[in-house]
């Protein structure tokens, strides 16, 4: 397996969440990280924190000047780019009778195309270190949420993608994989503006009795699991549940 220390990782939506977690796992095991966001206080804190193995870089990943801008700091501080880890997403919730265009289009824009566009500009860098993309799925691919279905729907065209860049760029010796993370207390429905933090808190102990595992995930586990993917060097094209068993459907009836 691939040994991470030494190595280049630019992570999207580093500010919290399993971007933060992943940020921080990576730093402890030796990797020179670069996080982005929107939020200037709260990556530069992270980072802060974590020390001079990482690097915050403001910018929005649909804004085509500011990921060129985070592929340019990732390399400096990293001297080079191994791994890209498309985590930049938000919530969005709308009923399948209320859609309106717009709000679509940002969604896809936001979730989907984005981290399209982000690797494809990032071929040349990956490349020439064999490098690889991990993006960040959902279990909403696997359970049926109503009135998630804009956001089920982004990450479902995020695991195709997995598939087909997978695919398209082995022979370039560019490894392309997807985690597939259960219920995980992070900030995206906060960010969305959907739920203060009291009711965001009780949606996730609400629905930790529907995972096997009785218990919802941790930044860390899901950090562990990207971590796995960008080691094992024969892993390719896969989607990785990583849920507490959320995907099979445990019912008591």
């Amino acid at each position: 397996m691939r040994d991470i220390k030494d190595i280049s990782v630019l992570i999207t939506g580093g500010g919290s969440g399993i971007g933060e977690g992943t940020a921080r796992l990576f730093a402890a095991r030796g990797a020179r990280v670069t996080i982005t966001g929107r939020r200037k206080d709260k990556i530069e804190a992270v980072a802060q924190s974590i020390g001079t193995a990482c690097r915050a870089v403001v910018g929005d990943v649909t804004v085509n000047r500011d990921r060129e801008a985070m592929l340019a700091a990732a390399v400096e501080h990293g001297g080079k780019l191994d791994v890209l880890v498309s985590n930049a997403a938000n919530m969005y919730r709308q009923a399948i009778g209320e859609y309106t265009e717009d709000f679509l289009k940002e969604a896809f824009n936001t979730n989907v195309i984005s981290g399209m566009m982000l690797s494809s500009m990032a071929l040349p860098l990956l490349e020439k270190t064999q490098g690889a993309i991990i993006f960040l799925g959902s279990i909403h691919n696997r359970r049926a949420y109503p009135g998630a279905s804009p956001y089920a729907t982004t990450k479902a065209a995020v695991e195709g993608l997995t598939r087909v860049m997978a695919a398209e760029l082995g022979r370039r010796q560019i490894r392309v994989c997807c985690v597939l993370p259960g219920a995980v207390s992070t900030e995206i429905n906060l960010r969305a503006g959907l739920f203060t933090a009291e009711q965001s808190d009780a949606r996730y102990a609400s629905i930790a009795p529907d995972h096997a595992l009785a218990r919802i995930g941790t930044v860390t586990e899901i950090a562990e699991a990207i971590e796995y993917l960008v080691r094992a060097e024969w892993v390719t094209g896969v989607a990785l549940e990583v849920d507490g068993g959320l995907g099979l459907g445990v019912s008591n009836f």
